[in-house]
């Protein structure tokens, strides 16, 4: 196939001031496969009309682009018949007991029932094309549904882990324990990027699962037989707000970023897309992200001489986050990376709260009895403990409430950009570390917390004019931000484990080059596989939310945190189409500046031209998934990036070649060479 896209955890890890926080191989999709244009967007069209459903005994069959699904009101099985013949199993089964269901009532598009037993009531009928399943419960319980990958011909599941990840259901490594996939339930609302999963299923077919009520909805990954499949199970809790689930399932392609293809014309539909473009405008601020990589610097890095060194290199873009400690760039530093051309913003955090008279953090530490009148309280009234077991988290509602009079998120902003910064890097507020308040003063569920979180980035953005980014951005977020750091990086378990070792990760000091951010180290096998293998790896975020902010790793892997993974992570960062960020000091602009501008003088132009346009083509040129090409705007940029060590097309191994609209010949990036 060629086609194009269709248009239509707990979170260990270290803060930039060291807050704690959470080869070869066959593949049954044809090598040239691209992104879907099957994607469901309507078997009712794009206007998202109503299509009648038929009944026929307890069986629903839903009309859906690219065929018909059918569900079975009994065990809430789902299958599908494709309008090429093939039959399609999409859900096994509930791994719950349902009891007997009532009557089937016929409804405008589809149809309702109900299990009494569990106090559900259930819809079905088409949604843009896609089938939609919503519940409604009238009494706290849990449902395992649907139970996924157990069609025989499946043969990937794709998984929203950072970029994202395409992994054979029968491969050996990511169905042992080494993988850290299987066991544990990955919390969708809390651990994953996008609200979402799929599955290939055989040559030219998948499908994508999205859950647009991730808030109490859990996925577990199970081996069965050397073959991975998939349980959702969603918590019914009043006091949570999570009485309600849906589920939709989208007929694709097969592609691996067909979901997150599917996931951004749902976005799309309810108005939830974000776009870069449109940020530009309201703050043209926010177009100097195009181009830019993005670095935080540390000591000599942090003085206007540093800047002028950057640009002296020849760097046109950057962006520069500094954290909240004694030396925080000053107004001469700002002044001339503003002249340059760059963004600078302090890192800051309205997440955490301690005694202010013995606060290790000028970030926690706040006025009054904010600590600990504003702490978040479990059903106990106990205060969750905040970052590093050190202080408490701190409620959104409760700033919210107080905002209005006391201004200390108002206040708390004016202080930290009173050197004339412009952008603003807020940890924690756009991941999934979303919390419940028992307490009396300021009581909150978990979607209240994101609905504050949202209310307070937008005044940053909107009203304080300030190019902002988060961590990990979820999407729910991605219309308020320009930018996060953290969702580009597929963490895997083992991460964390390696942070806590300060003797081979590196701690935090010097305080004016930080080991834990300076010192290169070397990953575990597994480690490094299960984070930066080529062959797993898929933009599934690009997908969905390119052309809405500009993605890039955490800040704790800096570019040359990971020396073994340097060319594999440039490559990505081509592919694409975002940046790299780096850590900074003096001598590591001496030493790795040339490096830093030669791979920025090449990206730039590709940035600026392609990124607010949305990715329209995924492609895996060789068997061995090490040859790979992208697609932005429709052919306005090209990106081939061969992973491998063996030429393509004339493309010799370790590089990367793109090609934008109008160039006679692609531009050619070898990384390793461009470190000298």
């Amino acid at each position: 196939m060629d086609s194009k896209i269709a248009s239509t955890g707990g979170r260990p890890g270290p803060g930039p001031s060291g807050r704690p926080r959470s080869r070869p191989r066959t593949h049954v999709l044809a090598a040239s496969l691209v992104l879907t244009a099957t994607v469901t967007v309507g078997a009712s069209g794009c206007s998202g009309q109503a299509v009648a459903g038929t009944v026929e005994g307890r069986h629903v069959a839903i009309p859906v682009r690219g065929g018909t699904a059918t569900v079975d009101t009994g065990t809430l099985a789902v299958n599908a018949r494709t309008a090429d013949g093939r039959n399609l199993v999409l859900s096994a089964p509930s791994g719950t007991g349902l009891g007997k269901p009532g009557p089937v009532e016929r409804t405008d598009g589809g149809a309702r029932w109900s299990y009494p037993g569990k106090g559900l009531t259930v819809t079905a009928r088409a949604d843009h094309g896609r089938l939609r399943v919503s519940m409604k419960a009238d009494r706290d319980g849990s449902l395992t549904w649907p139970v996924t990958g157990t069609d025989r011909a499946a043969s990937a599941v794709q998984l929203p882990r950072g970029e994202g990840l395409d992994i054979p259901v029968r491969d050996a490594f990511w169905n042992s324990a080494k993988a850290g996939l299987t066991g544990d339930a990955i919390d969708v609302g809390g651990q994953l990027e996008l609200p979402l999963w799929g599955y290939s299923l055989g040559k030219g077919h998948g499908v994508s699962y999205l859950t647009p009520t991730d808030l109490g909805t859990s996925l577990t990954f199970r081996s069965d037989g050397g073959r991975l499949h998939t349980a959702t199970t969603h918590a019914f809790d009043g006091g949570e707000g999570t009485r309600d689930y849906t589920v939709t399932f989208a007929l694709t392609d097969g592609n691996p970023v067909a979901p997150g293809t599917d996931y951004r014309a749902w976005l799309a539909e309810h108005g939830q897309l974000g776009s870069l473009r449109e940020k530009i405008r309201r703050n043209p601020a926010n177009g100097r992200l195009l181009g830019a990589f993005h670095a935080y610097v540390w000591g000599d890095a942090r003085k206007a001489a540093g800047v002028e060194a950057l640009r002296k290199l020849g760097v046109d873009r950057m962006w520069l986050g500094y954290d909240a400690g004694p030396d925080p760039m000053d107004a001469a530093a700002v002044r001339a990376a503003k002249k340059a051309g760059y963004l600078v913003g302090p890192y800051d955090t309205f997440a955490n709260g301690q005694d202010p008279k013995t606060a290790d953090s000028p970030t926690s530490a706040w006025p009054g009895t904010v600590y600990p009148d504003f702490c978040v309280r479990d059903a106990q009234g106990k205060p969750a403990t905040g970052f590093g077991n050190r202080g408490c988290y701190l409620s959104s509602r409760a700033f919210e409430q107080a905002e209005p009079k006391h201004h200390y998120l108002a206040d708390r902003t004016r202080a930290m950009t009173a050197n004339g910064a412009d952008s603003y890097f807020l940890d924690v507020d756009a991941t999934g570390e979303d919390f419940r308040d028992h307490s009396a003063a300021h009581p909150m569920t978990k979607a209240g917390d994101r609905d504050n979180r949202l209310a307070r980035m937008r005044r940053l953005a909107e009203d304080k004019k300030l190019v902002l980014g988060s961590e990990s951005a979820q999407s729910w977020a991605n219309k308020v931000l320009a930018f996060d750091h953290g969702a580009a990086t597929p963490v895997a378990d083992g991460l964390w484990k390696l942070q806590r070792d300060k003797k081979n990760w590196g701690g935090y000091f010097p305080q004016n080059a930080p080991k834990a951010f300076f010192k290169p180290v070397e990953l575990p096998a597994d480690v490094a596989k299960a984070m930066y293998d080529p062959a797993y790896r898929v933009p599934l975020y690009e997908a969905a939310l390119h052309s809405s902010l500009v993605n890039a790793e955490r800040w704790e892997l800096s570019y040359g945190k990971l020396p073994k993974q340097k060319t594999a992570r440039a490559l990505l960062a081509m592919l694409y189409n975002i940046p790299l960020n780096y850590v900074l000091d003096g001598p590591a602009i001496e030493k790795s500046g040339p490096e830093l501008a030669a791979l920025q003088k090449y990206f730039s132009p590709l940035h600026k031209a392609a990124g607010t346009e949305k990715l329209t083509s995924f492609r895996r040129l060789t068997g061995d998934h090490l040859v790979q090409r992208t697609e932005f705007g429709n052919g306005k940029l090209t990106v081939t990036a061969n992973f491998g060590s063996t030429p393509y097309a004339g493309l010799p191994g370790g590089c990367v070649d793109a090609k934008l609209s109008g160039d006679g010949q692609p531009r050619r990036l070898c990384p390793a060479k461009a470190a000298g």
